[in-house]
């Protein structure tokens, strides 16, 4: 049964003993079909079930505690980072010095593309590589994870945005498709595509039992998980910029927070009635299941937006 934060909303008080790590469904009917329908000798497919399985189990620790001491705080924040930044920088060593899935052992590409701009890249430094990896995943996982605080909120974004990069991840590993569309080519990312799928379908199950008002929630299980899975794949297809862009609902429920924090912390004064910013809009009046709707449609347009930038140049 979900604990419910003492500092939030009053209204959802009433969702306190709801069941929880729901993540945990979803993580292994992801792993299961991407195990019986994908490419097994494809590097980057176990690279993403690692970072699923090994985030998934941070979030479960986290989840754990929260039901078993009936705290709501859970993992300290310190170790849920390290532990983080730990499996981000083992992604960013393996593609670094990169096992492609073509079996061919090269450093690959390190160019950070523009969209819209294609004809200008960042070039990318070992260092600069590495922290970019990590800026994309650690950030990823706990942005989703911050979003996922409404009854289906994080749940149809998180489909949207699978969506983009499941496209993203096709053209990069079709040479003539990424040639075409002046895309880095990726040998072996279309295999991601399978893995892409089975997250949508093992979300699309999941909102319906989601959905307000919810009869399960995801718990950091599944957030922390399906994050940095995201973060990963557009690293691997180096698309950051246009995750970035898709993702944006995300990217702004993360921003909130920073902005409340760092606010409060030099001018003792807050920006947003609570953050994250979904929970500023429940004490402005909004309702649940509206603001939800209206993030549905934001997401929506972010996934139209970056999807432009295939072929808009």
């Amino acid at each position: 049964g979900q604990s419910v934060r003492s500092d939030g909303p009053q209204t959802h008080l009433i969702k306190s003993g709801t069941p929880t790590m729901g993540g945990v469904l979803i993580i292994l009917s992801v792993f299961i079909t991407t195990i019986l329908f994908a490419d097994l000798h494809n590097v980057y497919i176990w690279m993403l079930l690692f970072v699923l399985c090994a985030t998934g189990a941070i979030g479960f620790i986290d989840d754990y505690k929260k039901i078993v001491h009936k705290n709501s705080k859970g993992l300290s924040a310190r170790l849920k980072m390290l532990w983080q930044t730990t499996i981000a920088i083992i992604v960013g060593l393996v593609l670094l010095y990169g096992i492609h899935a073509t079996g061919v052992n090269s450093i690959g590409t390190m160019n950070m593309v523009i969209p819209f701009i294609k004809s200008e890249v960042v070039p990318l430094g070992t260092v600069s590589f590495l922290v970019l990896t990590y800026l994309v995943i650690v950030g990823s996982s706990n942005a989703v994870n911050l979003t996922d605080g409404l009854d289906g909120l994080v749940s149809f974004p998180v489909i949207t945005v699978t969506m983009g990069l499941g496209i993203f991840a096709y053209i990069a590993g079709n040479k003539v498709f990424a040639s075409h569309l002046l895309l880095p080519y990726v040998p072996g990312t279309h295999e991601i595509v399978v893995l892409c799928g089975s997250l949508i379908g093992s979300c699309l199950g999941f909102l319906w039992f989601n959905a307000y008002p919810a009869r399960v929630f995801m718990g950091d299980v599944g957030a922390l998980a399906i994050g940095a899975v995201l973060g990963t794949i557009a690293v691997i297809i180096r698309q950051e910029i246009a995750f970035a862009i898709m993702g944006g609902l995300f990217v702004f429920e993360a921003l909130s927070v920073m902005i409340q924090v760092g606010s409060y912390k030099m001018r003792k004064k807050r920006v947003f009635l609570m953050a994250p910013i979904h929970h500023h809009f429940e004490l402005k009046g909004w309702k649940e299941n509206q603001i939800v709707v209206r993030f549905w449609i934001i997401s929506i347009i972010l996934l139209l937006l970056s999807l432009s930038s295939i072929k808009l140049r």
